[in-house]
C-alpha cells in the first residue's frame, strides 16, 4: 500500500490517452473503464468511435479516485459520494459577499433591475414617455461611460462569414 499513497507526477499537458492515464495511475485499463462507468463525466471523446481522451483535470480526478479506493478503503459508491461532497459549493457568508461585490451592491442591482423592467415595458408598448426620467452623468460617471464605449485596439472586427486567423506556435 505504500505505492498507493506515493505522489503521482502528472506531465504538464492538456490531453492524455487512456493508456497514458493507466500508466500514470498504475491501474489496468479495465479498472479505468469501470471507473468511467461509475463516473460518467470522466474523460472526453473526440469523435464517435475515437479513443477516449482525458483532460488534466480528469487525470487528477482519477488519481483522487484511486486514493479514495486504495488508501482510504472506500467503495466506488463511497468515493462518488465523497467527490460529490467535495464539489458542492460552500455557502457564502453575507459579510464576505458584501466585501467582494462592494457596498450598496444590492441597491445598484435593484436599480438596474428597475431600469431593465422599464425598457421591457417600453418595448412591449405598455410604458409612456412620462414613466422615464433621464439624469445627467457626473464627471466621474461620464469618464467611466466613455472608457466603456471606446473600442479596444487589440480587438479586431471580422466581416460576416470570415473566420479568425489561427496563430502558429
Amino acid at each position: 500500500m505504500a505505492e498507493a499513497s506515493s505522489p503521482i507526477q502528472i506531465p504538464n499537458r492538456a490531453l492524455f490517452k487512456a493508456v497514458e492515464v493507466c500508466e500514470l495511475v498504475n491501474v489496468q485499463p479495465y479498472v479505468l473503464r469501470s471507473w468511467e462507468a461509475e463516473f460518467p463525466d470522466l474523460g472526453i471523446t473526440r469523435q464517435a468511435g475515437a479513443p477516449r481522451v482525458y483532460r488534466r483535470a480528469d487525470v487528477e480526478r482519477v488519481v483522487r479516485i484511486r486514493n479514495l479506493l486504495l488508501v482510504e478503503g472506500l467503495t466506488l459508491a463511497g468515493a462518488r459520494r465523497r467527490l460529490e461532497e467535495e464539489a458542492r459549493p460552500v455557502g457564502a457568508d453575507a459579510p464576505v459577499l458584501d466585501e467582494l461585490i462592494g457596498q450598496h451592491a444590492r441597491e445598484r442591482l435593484t436599480e438596474v433591475k428597475r431600469g431593465l423592467r422599464s425598457i421591457l415595458d417600453l418595448l412591449a408598448g405598455q410604458a409612456t414617455a412620462t414613466d422615464f426620467k433621464l439624469t445627467p452623468l457626473t464627471e466621474g460617471k461620464r469618464a467611466q461611460a466613455d472608457a466603456r464605449s471606446r473600442p479596444r485596439s487589440s480587438v479586431r472586427t471580422l466581416a460576416r462569414g470570415q473566420a479568425p486567423k489561427r496563430r502558429r506556435r
